[in-house]
């Protein structure tokens, strides 16, 4: 059962973007979703989903580029940003349901979808199962669904222990201080805005962290995969990972309609380490689809 519940007006992204802030009641949990819908009622929708640690701040350089032309939505996963008292668990399926329940209450379908890490993972989950509900894909170093990404795993696994037994102060120091994927923005602070992304972290209460829920388990869905014409863009930053690296090109190798596409000097994250590269690759895919 899927309603809305308006909750306030406001904005994080200046005063030149109007915004509408409300919470959603997804299978009985509220998340919570901002629109910008400057763009006027026949713009197409872009769903904007950020990561681990993250929230819809996330897209702050992209909001006032994209939302001349396209009405925009940017969630807070469930135990993330103003959606952060929504229960456990938080895995890749409760992840694409609280997508896949705000997209269908706010936006008419097709719709384009852009997410980066593990928001990218679950609309790509959502697409393998509902292909008729995109307009196209972006996505930012996707982990495959039902696939193990060991550097993720690994440092969760001692982010969470950090969490339940030293608390969450101790947790944050070792989620930005060791993960890699947060390397270009620690070595160079000021062009990709590390103390911005730090305070998006220092914010971030630690529910998928602290939660011991086992999440659902996701089988296999590589034959969905092979026929989901969806347009798809895979961007990775030239300094990512080898495992996202790899993932990358195992989806590219995989979906029927993919492009890459690497960005120079960029490392985990390049929508937010070097936007002035990322968004017009991305507003040229999406004129195209």
């Amino acid at each position: 059962m899927l309603h809305s519940r308006a909750a306030l007006r406001g904005n994080i992204f200046g005063s030149r973007v109007v915004s509408q802030r409300e919470t959603e009641i997804v299978d009985g949990h509220s998340v919570f979703r901002e629109l910008v819908v400057d763009a006027g009622p026949s713009a197409p929708w872009i769903v904007m989903v950020h990561g681990v640690s993250q929230d819809r701040r996330f897209f702050s350089a992209q909001v006032g580029e994209f939302s001349e032309h396209y009405r925009l939505i940017l969630i807070d996963l469930p135990g993330h940003g103003l959606s952060a008292r929504a229960p456990g668990p938080y895995g890749l399926e409760e992840f694409a349901s609280a997508i896949d329940g705000v997209a269908r209450i706010t936006a008419s379908a097709p719709f384009h979808f852009w997410g980066t890490h593990i928001g990218a993972a679950a609309g790509l989950l959502l697409a393998a199962r509902h292909p008729e509900l995109f307009s196209s894909l972006v996505l930012e170093a996707p982990v495959y669904p039902g696939r193990p990404l060991p550097a993720v795993a690994n440092i969760i696994a001692r982010v969470a222990t950090a969490a339940r037994e030293g608390g969450m102060a101790a947790a944050r120091e070792i989620w930005w201080n060791d993960s890699e994927w947060f390397s270009v923005m620690r070595s160079r602070p000021r062009e990709c805005r590390s103390a911005e992304q730090r305070r998006i972290i220092e914010d971030f209460q630690g529910g998928p962290w602290l939660d011991q829920r086992l999440t659902m388990p996701i089988a296999s869905i590589d034959d969905a995969l092979a026929v989901c014409k969806v347009p798809t863009l895979i961007m990775n930053g030239e300094h990512d990972l080898n495992d996202f690296l790899a993932v990358a090109a195992q989806l590219a190798a995989i979906l029927p309609n993919c492009q890459r596409a690497i960005v120079g000097e960029a490392g985990g994250f390049p929508l937010w380490e070097f936007p002035d590269r990322v968004n017009p690759i991305v507003r040229g895919f999406l004129r195209a689809h």
